[in-house]
């Protein structure tokens, strides 16, 4: 009897692991939303991390993550790398290139909870007044990728956090666009010079 049920656990284990190599090499996932607010303002709130703070669903995950800026303030070269609890992980992000109003790519890196590197990319394509952005994130599917995606619907999982980031990178930037009309509605304070009695 024993030695039955060894055998059922090692036809399963055998199958599973096939099962597992079958999955797709390489994953990709895939949002769009349209935000209300100039393509150059959405730019400015992707192609800085400084920003991120502002609409990222991953910021949220570790409210005491330790962060670290590096190189120039924005645009290629700009590292972004956080160290977090189990939730955050530890990894970088590295602007490759940004196109003012049209296009931000980002190598990925995961350090922690598992290493991986992806390639993420944002897309603007500008009307009169709003933005259609499109977030993708790509890379190869490790073993550990491999699997999980054996149970998990990975595109659905990250698919929700990327529609919560860009609706929160709408709300953001309809708040910075709001800036400049308050400030020009906003009465000027007159200094009245004290008149002596």
């Amino acid at each position: 009897m024993l030695m039955l049920i060894g055998i059922i656990v090692v036809v399963l284990i055998v199958a599973l692991v096939a099962f597992i190599r079958t999955r797709p090499d390489r994953f990709r996932v895939e949002r769009s939303a349209l935000i209300h607010a100039p393509a150059d303002v959405v730019f400015s709130m992707i192609n800085d991390f400084h920003q991120w703070g502002r609409w990222s669903p991953y910021e949220k995950l570790d409210p005491n993550m330790t962060k670290r800026f590096e190189g120039p303030p924005s645009g290629p070269g700009a590292v972004y790398a956080w160290s977090g609890n189990s939730k955050a992980g530890e990894g970088r992000m590295t602007i490759l290139e940004s196109r003012p109003g049209e296009h931000v790519s980002l190598r990925l890196e995961f350090f922690k909870p598992f290493a991986a590197t992806n390639q993420a990319t944002f897309t603007l394509v500008a009307s009169e007044k709003e933005t259609q952005v499109t977030w993708s994130m790509e890379g190869e599917n490790s073993v550990m990728g491999k699997a999980m995606s054996a149970f998990l619907d990975m595109d659905a999982l990250l698919g929700k956090e990327f529609e919560a980031g860009l609706a929160n990178l709408d709300t953001a930037v309809q708040a910075e666009s709001a800036k400049p009309e308050l400030e020009a509605r906003a009465p000027s304070l007159q200094v009245v010079p004290a008149v002596a009695h």
